[in-house]
């Protein structure tokens, strides 16, 4: 079998290499329609302070060149794999043997990071900026991943959890202990309160209505002058203590160094919101773990499968959609509580439609179902936008290329394939007194 791939393969080899010669050059003549004018000409300040066009053509035909060599080893590389592609089902176990190894890996550096040499405040803020939107791509990842309704107004879930924990903090003197559950339940409520006028849409009717929600609630946010603080939003948000102990630089009995007998340091408040928010997403990663292998995630399954087979079934789907959204805004809410708590300053600012556009993007790169992709694809998004900072205004170039290499190479996400939750390991035979003509 092998002897006759591979002369299927040099027999193919002329074709594939002029397809992807003509398809290369399509795409370095897309690449420099666009380049010429975004990155060929740049208008630029003089000695003088006049403007003039500064012209960047070695750029241009860098990346052009860039452009047309990675299409054609990319459409080369698929012309040339053919049969030699492996089985779906190999592909999946490989995929589940390379998830049970990365995943402790990655917890155990999550967990060592504050404790590794030259770990400093700016990676613990960089840490704890992506374990946020690790923990709030879990969280849409039941809606869109699990039960198949895209969501395009997550973030509304977010700023109802931010506003909530910062009113009920200055107003009432709440604690943040019991702020954050409150929070989460109020989150919770809204989401079911979006979920009753979009039980019977679907598909892009579905996306269009969450994504007026995210607008609806931002818009009242910034006018709701009385409650929210309209545009300037609301300060001086309590900060998260110890069980009772806050981190002072004081050093007194009563704060945290004081009580454990150690040097004040600012940056101790910094590594307890790190663990603080660790804890909260491996919380939201171990209800959803859980959650799959109960009868609700089944039908939050089958349901994303096919919503009419669902209802021949039996399943309620009305139910069904109502906790995927209460459930996946809980933790939305918690997720906004602590945003809130830790920025100490909230404002409409931070809850526009691009923080629901980055986070879905999160699900889909990683892979819609899939835990550690989702985890990985935070890495890769947030953590990308620090590693090209240097690159100016290149960053988002880079970036958006590697996202659109992401999709073309694995169009599912980086983990687009995962074991069942229910599934027959092998196929039994039927003894003979069970059937009308000998064994089954």
């Amino acid at each position: 079998m092998s002897g006759e791939v591979a002369a299927i393969t040099m027999a193919n080899r002329p074709a594939v290499a002029a397809a992807a010669m003509k398809d290369a050059a399509i795409t370095a003549l897309v690449a420099a329609g666009l380049f010429i004018p975004i990155v060929g000409l740049r208008t630029d300040v003089g000695a003088d302070g006049a403007l003039f066009v500064r012209q960047r053509w070695d750029d241009v035909a860098i990346l052009v060149v860039l452009a047309f060599f990675g299409r054609l080893g990319l459409v080369t590389w698929r012309g040339l794999r053919g049969e030699r592609r492996p089985a779906s089902a190999a592909r999946a176990e490989a995929l589940r043997r390379a998830g049970t190894f990365v995943a402790p890996l990655l917890l155990g550096l999550a967990v060592a990071l504050p404790f590794i040499p030259g770990t400093g405040r700016y990676e613990l803020d960089l840490g704890i900026l992506v374990l946020t939107y690790v923990m709030l791509g879990w969280g849409l990842n039941i809606v869109v991943g699990l039960a198949g309704l895209l969501d395009l107004g997550y973030v509304a879930f977010y700023a109802v959890g931010a506003y909530s924990y910062a009113l009920l903090a200055t107003t009432f003197g709440l604690s943040f202990w019991i702020c954050l559950p409150l929070a989460g339940i109020m989150a919770a409520f809204w989401g079911i309160l979006l979920g009753f006028p979009v039980l019977r849409l679907r598909g892009d009717y579905l996306a269009i209505v969450t994504l007026a929600f995210g607008e609806i609630i931002r818009v009242v946010l910034i006018n709701w002058v009385s409650l929210t603080g309209g545009p300037n939003g609301i300060t001086g948000i309590p900060r998260p203590t110890f069980f009772g102990l806050p981190f002072s630089m004081s050093g007194e009995p009563g704060t945290f160094a004081g009580f454990f007998g150690i040097e004040p340091s600012p940056v101790h408040r910094v590594i307890f919101l790190y663990y603080l928010i660790l804890a909260l997403a491996l919380l939201t990663n171990w209800v959803s773990i859980r959650m799959r292998r109960q009868p609700l995630g089944r039908a939050w399954e089958a349901m994303r499968e096919d919503e009419i087979a669902c209802r021949s079934l039996g399943i309620n789907i009305r139910n069904t959609k109502l906790t995927a959204f209460a459930i996946g805004a809980m933790f939305g809410g918690f997720a906004g509580a602590f945003f809130a708590t830790r920025q100490g300053f909230i404002s409409p600012e931070s809850f526009t439609f691009i923080e629901s556009a980055i986070i879905l993007a999160i699900v889909v790169l990683g892979g819609m179902g899939s835990q550690i992709g989702i985890a990985i694809a935070a890495m890769v998004m947030i953590g990308g936008f620090e590693v090209f900072r240097d690159l100016d205004e290149y960053r988002m170039l880079v970036f958006g290329g590697v996202m659109v290499l992401i999709m073309v190479v694995r169009p599912r996400g980086l983990v687009g394939s995962r074991t069942p939750t229910v599934a027959l390991g092998t196929r039994r035979a039927i003894g003979a007194e069970h059937v009308g003509q000998g064994r089954g």
